[in-house]
């Protein structure tokens, strides 16, 4: 029996980028759509108002913005969910094409009403459910939540800590979802496993995240003390997209 889909072109490569720099380092290496976030040791949080309205205007290609208030769970308190809201117009209103949210009720099911609210305002820009889909209790009611909240696409490494882990769920998730929503794969996905996570699962859309070690331009440096915890990167060194990964990463896709 062969397990593996057709692949449904086109595929869209979608890069996960935490800085200027790294945003047009993806596009210069043919990435279709990015999402912007701030803070990826936190697993991303939304970036400030001056990078989502530069690199908008910077960029061809649609920007993505994560809404995230802090690090930490998806289940947010009155103010942290007014801070949500508030920062999805102001993504909407400096020329973001999309916004990325997640929210969970105590028990590990969508909070449907606050999503609701969310994609009402973000309106007509493109909604993701960004991984937070990973933590809730049942994947599939929580897919059902979500196509009936009208949601454009959900980004799931299938429940595990990469998507190649995840293969099983994920393919189920494309198949239930048909047609209704866009499941996008992410987690781990590299140029290396990227054609076996399609052709397995049939996912229309990929989430890479490449990264390279830029050394810092300073010349001076205090080897004494950090400006965060200590097994935080240190500040001679800068996390930054690899436009050969992602240029990797579209060739595979597109062939």
């Amino acid at each position: 029996m062969n397990d593996e889909h057709p692949v449904s072109r086109p595929l869209t490569v979608e890069v996960c980028v935490d800085s200027a720099r790294s945003a047009l380092a993806a596009a210069q290496g043919g990435a279709h759509r990015v999402e912007l976030c701030d803070n990826l040791i936190e697993g991303g949080t939304t970036p400030s108002a001056g990078a989502i309205e530069l690199i908008c205007a910077r960029l061809a290609i649609p920007v993505n913005v994560m809404i995230r208030p802090r690090g930490g769970d998806f289940l947010y308190s009155d103010l942290e969910f007014a801070i949500m809201r508030r920062d999805v117009e102001i993504a909407r209103g400096l020329g973001a094409a999309g916004v990325a949210v997640g929210l969970l009720n105590a028990e590990g099911t969508v909070d449907e009403a606050r999503v609701a609210g969310l994609v009402a305002l973000a309106r007509p820009l493109s909604v993701t459910f960004h991984r937070a889909f990973d933590m809730t209790c049942d994947p599939f009611a929580a897919l059902d939540s979500l196509i009936a909240l009208g949601i454009d696409r959900v980004l799931t490494s299938g429940q595990e800590r990469s998507a190649v882990e995840g293969l099983d769920l994920l393919t189920a998730l494309v198949e239930r979802a048909g047609d209704r929503i866009i499941i996008m794969a992410g987690g781990g996905v590299n140029a290396r496993n990227l054609t076996r996570v399609v052709a397995r699962s049939g996912v229309r859309e990929v989430h890479i995240a490449p990264k390279m070690d830029m050394p810092s331009g300073m010349e001076f440096r205090n080897p004494n003390t950090f400006m965060g915890a200590a097994f935080r990167p240190p500040e001679y060194s800068i996390r930054v997209i690899d436009a050969d990964a992602v240029r990797a990463c579209v060739d595979q896709a597109q062939r």
